[in-house]
């Protein structure tokens, strides 16, 4: 059973950086390798979407509200992806949750709180 726990939430002011980690367990180095992983949020009153996504090799993808503030890393030595966040905006403020899917299953993270005061 794959585990997703996420780490690095809190309260930054605007303009602000945060690095968010995601910790995988229950899956092997070479199986997590090859996995696509994805960070989504969701912020008050509204649906989850997604952040933005990294392949196995590396390739990313955000979404426009993100892009050109937020970047996302993986380690697959360390079973983790990373969301490194800038220029944190009062908008950005949600659970964020990483994700991946396997055999058709997808699986999550608890989230971790990010809050910027406006």
């Amino acid at each position: 059973q794959v585990q997703l726990v996420e780490s690095g939430g809190g309260l930054v002011q605007p303009g602000g950086s945060l690095r968010l980690s995601c910790a995988a367990s229950g899956i092997t180095g070479i199986i997590f390798s090859l996995n696509a992983m994805g960070w989504y949020r969701q912020a008050p009153g509204k649906q989850r979407e997604l952040v933005g996504s990294i392949t196995g090799s590396g390739s990313t993808n955000y979404a426009s509200s993100v892009k050109g503030r937020f970047t996302i890393s993986r380690d697959n030595a360390k079973k983790s992806v990373y969301l490194q966040m800038n220029s944190l905006k009062f908008e950005d403020t949600a659970v964020y949750y990483c994700n991946t899917r396997q055999r058709g299953v997808d699986y999550w993270g608890k989230g971790t709180l990010v809050t910027v005061p406006s």
